[in-house]
């Protein structure tokens, strides 16, 4: 690295986007993302939406039942 860097033709916000969504990185166990490869695999799905499906059911338990996770 130098010692210092010339940033005087810099543009602020030059990459700024306001309506920018960001994707939260899940981390799943080794033996569940095996599970759910497998399943988008045979039901020729994306991850992301059988991960979605999972949780929506989840939540919809979770709001049946009255309980908080």
């Amino acid at each position: 690295m130098e010692k210092e860097y010339d940033f005087s033709k810099g543009e602020r916000g030059k990459f700024y986007k306001k309506d920018a969504t960001f994707q939260v990185p899940i981390y799943l166990e080794p033996e569940i993302e095996s599970f759910i490869q497998k399943l988008a695999y045979e039901q020729k799905m994306s991850i992301s939406k059988i991960v979605n499906a999972l949780l929506f059911k989840d939540k919809e338990l979770i709001e049946i039942a009255g309980t908080k996770a």
